[in-house]
């Protein structure tokens, strides 16, 4: 019993602190990020539902090895059967387990469509990989490439909410509500584009363009990496995106175009207020 309350206390307490830094990694993570777009949503669904699939099959295959164990140990059957072959038995365990693949295999289809189908987007980013840290571009806003660096630990700001080995100099930026189609490319080797609360990971290839797509649902900060092993500094090349209203998004987009500085100090005014109205809600 207190075996099971500290499971329960360590699950909720890993919950709480998932729910507590949305968009980041923390502390005792057990648990998928919590979702930011709709894409996010639905894997997250399709984990859960896979994830009760899966711990059903166990607890009845242990539940069966138990009763096997017991219902024909040597002691019980000193004289064994000498049967080999069942044929209700078998056509169950073939069965089943096909049942079972179609019941994930459609939610998983559906999903694969809705990743890969890139909708009416409101606006293109295209984000080139280069060795070791990201590089941003808005043709739609006439936002010329800008490069984005990890910002180093000695640099690190605790108060202004950085983070280390995931704050960048000069983030991604982009409208809540809103969707972004995200063209991704790399410049030298392989990279991988990758978000865990958004649902996201695409691999940058030399000469190739990809495609994926970004609705966030909410503002605020969210870090990924890159997932793909790309030479010496492979960890250290993180990815910052703030989602930010659609008035400073404006705002932001129209100051970094001629000062990439003034758009960072739009962005920390705008994470401050956030800051102080979530600390206000408590």
């Amino acid at each position: 019993m207190r075996f099971l309350t500290a499971i329960l206390v360590f699950w909720a307490t890993a919950t709480a602190g998932a729910l507590a830094q949305t968009g980041q990694p923390h502390d005792a993570g057990v648990n998928l990020q919590r979702a930011a777009t709709p894409m996010m949503e639905r894997i997250t669904d399709f984990h859960t539902l896979v994830l009760v699939i899966v711990t059903l099959i166990v607890l009845v295959v242990t539940a069966l090895l138990i009763y096997v164990m017991v219902r024909f140990r040597a002691k019980a059957n000193p004289e064994p059967s000498q049967f080999s072959h069942n044929t209700l038995i078998e056509v169950i365990w073939t069965a089943v387990p096909v049942l079972i693949l179609f019941i994930i295999a459609i939610p998983s289809f559906r999903l694969l469509y809705f990743n890969d189908v890139v909708p009416e987007a409101d606006m293109t980013i295209k984000v080139t990989g280069y060795q070791w840290y990201w590089g941003y571009e808005y043709p739609d806003q006439g936002i010329g490439e800008y490069l984005s660096n990890m910002i180093p630990d000695d640099e690190i700001d605790p108060a202004a909410g950085q983070v280390r080995l995931l704050s960048v100099d000069y983030p991604m930026v982009i409208p809540v509500d809103t969707v972004v189609r995200v063209q991704v490319t790399a410049a030298d080797v392989i990279h991988a584009y990758a978000m865990p609360a958004f649902g996201v990971k695409i691999d940058a290839v030399p000469g190739r363009l990809n495609e994926t797509w970004i609705e966030a649902t909410e503002t605020g900060v969210f870090y990924g990496q890159c997932s793909e092993l790309c030479g010496q500094f492979h960890a250290f090349m993180p990815i910052e995106i703030h989602v930010v209203s659609q008035d400073v998004y404006e705002q932001w987009s129209a100051a970094v175009a001629n000062d990439p500085d003034s758009g960072n100090a739009i962005l920390a005014e705008f994470q401050s207020e956030q800051r102080d109205t979530r600390l206000a809600a408590r």
